[in-house]
């Protein structure tokens, strides 16, 4: 009875070490695996913004309105330069006639100018050529869209649907702000003044892109 009573002490200090050691090493490879999972991550944040968009529907939405028109305008055996340039050419001259005359030059004789017959005019005209360039331009980007289509060429792939996209609801905000000038105290129509400089800076950006993406294919 008494020579049992080591060997029993000993079987369970062994079976306990052991014990120890299958739980110890699991602990350890848990701590290590996620590193490499967390590094393919972070890497997943680079992803363009269009990218993002594209994937969320957004262009597949465009695609179903525009496509039916577009397979139409196909069928009437349109010039190929036509279709290529038409779109550049048409914003080309909303641009620098209602947006760069109309809209920059005769709101800033608003500001700047004293011959009273000036100042009617561009009080007149302004906000009349400002309102076209808002519709040519909203118009436009949906024939853009169109051409792509008639091109066989994705919608959202460039930066220039974005600027584009970025400029018209700029221009929405810059319609608001005239709704403000009944208070008297500057500071809508100096908003006003400089968001649109802005808005064309944005748009002749915008245009740069456009033609990299008319030259690219």
């Amino acid at each position: 009875m008494q020579l049992q009573r080591p060997s029993t002490v000993l079987a369970r200090s062994s079976r306990s070490a052991l014990q120890v050691r299958c739980v110890a090493q699991p602990r350890v490879k848990c701590a290590v695996a996620p590193a490499k999972p967390r590094e393919t991550n972070l890497m997943s944040t680079a992803v363009p913004l269009f990218t993002l968009a594209a994937a969320g529907g957004l262009a597949d939405t465009f695609y179903s309105a525009l496509e039916p028109s577009a397979t139409y305008f196909k069928t009437l055996d349109l010039p190929e330069a036509l279709i290529h340039w038409g779109h550049p050419g048409n914003m080309a001259v909303v641009l620098f006639a209602m947006g760069g005359y109309g809209a920059a030059y005769l709101g800033w004789q608003i500001r700047t100018s004293n011959d009273a017959a000036v100042l009617e005019k561009a009080r007149d005209m302004h906000p009349k050529l400002a309102a076209g360039m808002f519709f040519f331009f909203a118009l436009g980007a949906t024939g853009g869209m169109m051409s792509l289509i008639m091109q066989d060429r994705p919608i959202f792939e460039s930066p220039h649907v974005w600027t584009g996209l970025a400029g018209l609801a700029l221009l929405g905000v810059q319609s608001v702000l005239p709704l403000a000038f009944a208070s008297g105290s500057g500071e809508a129509r100096t908003a006003h003044a400089y968001l649109g400089s802005s808005i064309m800076a944005l748009f002749l950006v915008h245009a740069a892109l456009g033609l990299n993406l008319g030259l690219s294919f």
